[in-house]
């Protein structure tokens, strides 16, 4: 009765979010929560976040809200690029193409022209409203001050009248369009290093500074032409109370947990970095086979009553997987969250400790797999690359600039301590 009665919901709230972005208009310059002032200690060409926090903010949140609204504007218009500030503004970039789009902005590849810099850069639209400030704002919190080799470099930020840019290193691809592109499944080794990367990047935003993905699936998942693989996407946010978030509709619905889906408890509809546990794991049966793990589904309803019904994803008992990979996505894929291990239980696996996950050529493999893409007389990729940058048959460099940043409708959450 409880399945059916979350699934009620879920397909009435879609129902209305559908409407509700069928009926979206885009803000006038009026509306926009950001005002120019010439008079400003920060400078003229650098924006003030005019919001006033919500009223149903304690007053403590309000000083917190506040708080990283000045942090923020004090930090915009200057790029670290290796190892050197630069002063940054709108005519410093000239604009590449959109590379990716999702409900918290547009990525766009850019260049920095004072330093000589591509970088993909995510324009996020300021609606005026605190709910969307407060989620640029963890956007912004996070990735500027992660300092770790799996997740997506920031080089800094810049306000323009309409919106928050955010300068980050360009990769090459996601697994979700390396999957498409393989037409098949990504082998072990890969995924090992992968799943060794996600889970150490979690773990360290978990453990330093307290916030957790809620929105992992391959096209978060990052890879650059170096073969390290990283986690991106900060989008939507949610406080956590006690190390729990309540928010049910954020993030992609194929990948949700089933906790999250129908809480044992709907009095108490909470969840913890389990959630994202399961996410890599259906992510990692996803990319081990090669396919969507809950197949013929037509509609997010119809995932989410798969998720609630059917057995959890597994790998295939016909697959040459080793034990240790089957164990592992198990364990991720269990649907009793309590049965669910948590971050430090999975790096001690030993799946994660496998010795080739540090010496597996995942750049060797990434190149190999967009020269069979590019390999194509009718490719549109290599078609569309300048006659510059066509690449030669010994060189392989301008194939990755085929970055695909898909930012999800999930994101980062703050745990209060």
């Amino acid at each position: 009765m409880a399945n059916s009665l979350a699934l009620d919901d879920l397909a009435k709230g879609m129902k209305k979010m559908e409407m509700n972005f069928d009926n979206k208009r885009q803000p006038s310059p009026k509306t926009l929560g950001l005002s120019i002032n010439s008079h400003s200690p920060v400078g003229p060409r650098k924006a003030r976040l005019g919001l006033s926090p919500s009223p149903v903010m304690t007053q403590q949140s309000k000083g917190s809200f506040n708080q990283r609204l000045k942090e923020v504007i004090n930090q915009t218009g200057r790029l670290l690029i290796r190892g050197k500030y630069y002063p940054a503004k709108e005519s410093d970039f000239t604009n590449h193409g959109e590379i990716g789009a999702g409900t918290c902005g547009q990525v766009f590849k850019k260049c920095f022209k004072p330093a000589d810099k591509i970088m993909a850069v995510k324009e996020m639209l300021i609606s005026g409203t605190d709910e969307e400030t407060k989620r640029v704002l963890m956007d912004l919190d996070v990735v500027q001050n992660s300092n770790f080799a799996q997740i997506v470099q920031c080089y800094g930020i810049l306000i323009t009248d309409s919106h928050v840019w955010v300068c980050m290193e360009l990769m090459s691809t996601c697994f979700d369009k390396l999957l498409k592109k393989i037409n098949g499944p990504v082998p072990e080794s890969v995924l090992g290093k992968l799943a060794n990367s996600v889970v150490h990047a979690l773990n360290y935003l978990k453990e330093q500074h307290g916030v957790i993905h809620r929105d992992v699936k391959p096209s978060n998942i990052l890879i650059d032409q170096n073969g390290t693989i990283k986690l991106c996407d900060f989008g939507i946010s949610g406080r956590l109370v006690d190390s729990k978030a309540k928010t049910r509709s954020a993030g992609c619905v194929a990948y949700m947990s089933p906790e999250r889906i129908d809480p044992p408890d709907p009095a108490k509809p909470d969840y913890d970095i389990r959630a994202d546990v399961w996410s890599l794991g259906v992510s990692l049966v996803e990319l081990a086979i090669g396919k969507f793990p809950y197949p013929n589904c037509t509609t997010d309803f119809e995932v989410l009553t798969k998720v609630l019904q059917c057995e959890p994803p597994k790998l295939p008992a016909s697959g040459n997987f080793s034990p240790a990979f089957r164990d592992f996505v198990k364990l991720c894929c269990t649907k009793n969250v309590l049965m669910r291990p948590k971050y430090k239980e999975l790096l001690q696996h030993s799946f994660l400790l496998k010795p080739e996950n540090s010496t597996v050529d995942t750049a060797a493999w990434l190149k190999t797999v967009l020269y069979k893409r590019a390999s194509a007389s009718n490719d549109p990729f290599t078609q569309a690359l300048p006659a510059a940058q066509k690449p030669a048959p010994s060189s392989g460099e301008a194939l990755f600039q085929d970055f695909s940043f898909e930012s999800g409708s999930g994101g980062w959450i703050k745990f209060d301590s």
